[in-house]
């Protein structure tokens, strides 16, 4: 079966579904391909910077958002001595509309996007529709083939295919794209363990110890734990069993050493092999990558989703225009990479330079915290928790929604939207269990 559209997106993730919306709203018709049958999974980056929640506010869908569940980040922390602290990143003082990070299930901001997308006529997701392969003409990028569970198989013809499909990216790899590897010294397993009153609700606090650290994060009925270790030790991690790893635990975080028992085994910590990487070209004729598929960032700082949300705005506002005239140039396409790869470079190379200055030294014992001279700045300069915060919660180019997408007001659901409705099926899945 061959289709046609003028633009596909490959990946249902944050980036794919703000470029989809942003292109519809211009009037440019799109599919977006999520190969699973809904978006509740347990994702780990479920942070929303105030430069996302600005933005969301410019696509009118603030109020929404306001009314989903989520926890506040107002500062992170670094114990470096009894009952004390220095704050290294203070959003309380960013001169923005929110001056925090909301930690949110991101199935739930997915599902928001996608009930937006369901408004707009231009706008298809198709869940349960997994990209197979590339369609080229004359050495151009021309579409899509993709399957679907009833192994059925289809084509779908396009002016321009973007990929959004991840740091594993097969859309990449059919292009025969490949991305420059940092050396990156860590990996990082991600559980959760129950919350309780007294925890700290609003602060994100590491915790250090010889060869390990964990990051604590506040979430509304959980604490998700990021536990940080040397890369390419998970198969040691699981040979020693669950009692090992709940000991380790306990050691380095002792205030939660009575909820470690919580965690039943370790299929419950989920390893995530950490890689920071960038394409030198973002696209081959007919074909883009933004977010991890361009640019796959490591943990440290939180920002990748930051980061392939601004990608999205950026692609949409750029390549808008082209799409509706109906040809996408190479030039255009390099555009979108040229506005997006300062901030990238950037940030990239400050995680660079913490993973040297700040978690090696860890993970070798020669240090627990930030170096001396860091801290002595974090305590005397005000302005450096800010600049922090600013890299973090902003970055340095934040971009805004362009005038096509602006909504002050959502409308009501357009009748012939997108093929499914992940909202929609979450709602029933949700009666179902309730009945």
């Amino acid at each position: 079966m061959s289709e046609r559209a003028t633009c596909v997106v490959v990946g249902g993730g944050p980036a794919g579904m703000v470029l989809g919306l942003l292109l519809a709203r211009a009037g440019v018709e799109v599919q977006v391909l999520e190969k699973h049958a809904d978006f509740l999974r347990d994702f780990r980056g479920d942070t929303v910077h105030p430069s996302t929640l600005q933005l969301l506010d410019e696509l009118g869908l603030g109020e929404q958002f306001a009314r989903l569940p989520y926890s506040r980040l107002d500062k992170v922390e670094f114990p470096v001595g009894p009952d004390r602290t220095v704050v290294v990143a203070d959003f309380r003082r960013l001169k923005q509309r929110y001056p925090y990070v909301a930690m949110v299930p991101q199935w739930d901001l997915l599902d928001l996007m996608a009930d937006a997308g369901e408004r707009e006529p231009a706008f298809t997701l198709r869940m349960r529709t997994e990209m197979t392969g590339l369609l080229w003409e004359d050495g151009r990028v021309r579409g899509v083939r993709y399957r679907t569970p009833e192994r059925s198989d289809g084509e779908i013809h396009t002016d321009l295919v973007v990929a959004c499909d991840g740091r594993w990216s097969l859309t990449r790899q059919q292009a025969g794209l490949r991305p420059r590897e940092f050396r990156v010294p860590i990996d990082a397993w991600w559980f959760r363990l129950p919350r309780r009153p007294e925890d700290n609700p609003s602060a994100l606090t590491p915790r250090a110890g010889p060869g390990r650290f964990a990051v604590v994060i506040p979430r509304t009925d959980f604490l998700q734990i990021a536990y940080v270790g040397r890369k390419g030790t998970d198969p040691q991690l699981r040979s020693r069993g669950i009692e090992s790893f709940r000991r380790d635990v306990a050691e380095l975080m002792p205030e939660y050493a009575n909820r470690v028992d919580t965690l039943r085994s370790l299929d419950e910590v989920k390893h995530l092999d950490v890689r920071l990487n960038r394409l030198n070209r973002w696209h081959v004729d007919g074909l883009l990558c933004i977010g991890d598929a361009a640019h796959a960032m490591s943990p440290v700082g939180g920002v990748g989703i930051n980061l392939a949300v601004q990608d999205a705005v950026a692609a949409a506002t750029l390549l808008a225009g082209p799409l509706l005239r109906g040809a996408v140039t190479a030039r255009e396409l390099g555009a979108v990479r040229n506005r997006r790869l300062m901030a990238t470079v950037v940030v990239q190379a400050l995680q660079r330079m913490m993973h040297r200055g700040l978690v090696k030294p860890i993970l070798d014992g020669r240090r627990t915290g930030p170096p001396k001279p860091v801290l002595g700045l974090l305590r005397r300069v005000a302005v450096a928790s800010h600049l922090t915060a600013y890299l973090i919660g902003v970055g340095l180019r934040p971009e805004h929604a362009p005038a096509s997408a602006a909504r002050p007001f959502p409308g009501p659901p357009h009748a012939e939207g997108r093929r499914f409705t992940a909202g929609g099926l979450r709602r029933r899945l949700q009666g179902h269990r309730a009945g």
